[in-house]
């Protein structure tokens, strides 16, 4: 799925959409990002040496997670997590770095969605995590 094909799924967009690609294979999604070193989150973190904070990483895998939603609309809905669990963060991600990621839903209790997933650069893994989000109806 290219960005437009993204965005059929997910909510997000500007600069919270944070995946460029992902597709679906054998359960799996699979996602990429290329940190281009001009990203919002950036800016402050840290001024000379940027490294995508952490909660970006978390961000992105939940973003990978919801292409295991097809055929599922979320279009009216609210995606939010509810949990993040066994986070660990192992190796930086920085501009220039290609973040690829692997994630997986591994129950499903509706409105509740439980996933793990990981995050690499160069094979070499960042993140690793497991979490929960639920998809809600938009309040006004």
């Amino acid at each position: 799925m290219n960005k437009e094909e993204i965005m059929k799924i997910l909510p997000h967009r500007d600069n919270m959409l944070l995946i460029d690609e992902v597709e679906l294979i054998d359960g799996t999604a699979r996602g990429k990002k290329k940190i281009l070193g001009d990203e919002w989150f950036l800016k402050g973190h840290f001024p000379g040496n940027p490294v995508v904070p952490g909660v970006i990483l978390c961000e992105i895998l939940a973003q990978t997670t919801c292409a295991c939603l097809p055929g599922q609309s979320t279009e009216g809905k609210l995606t939010l997590f509810t949990g993040l669990d066994k986070v660990k963060f192992r190796t930086p991600v920085v501009p220039g770095d290609v973040f690829e990621t692997e994630c997986v839903i591994t129950k499903i209790r509706e409105p509740f969605y439980f996933a793990k997933g990981k995050g690499y650069v160069s094979g070499k893994l960042c993140v690793s995590a497991e979490y929960s989000f639920a998809i809600t109806d938009k309040k006004a």
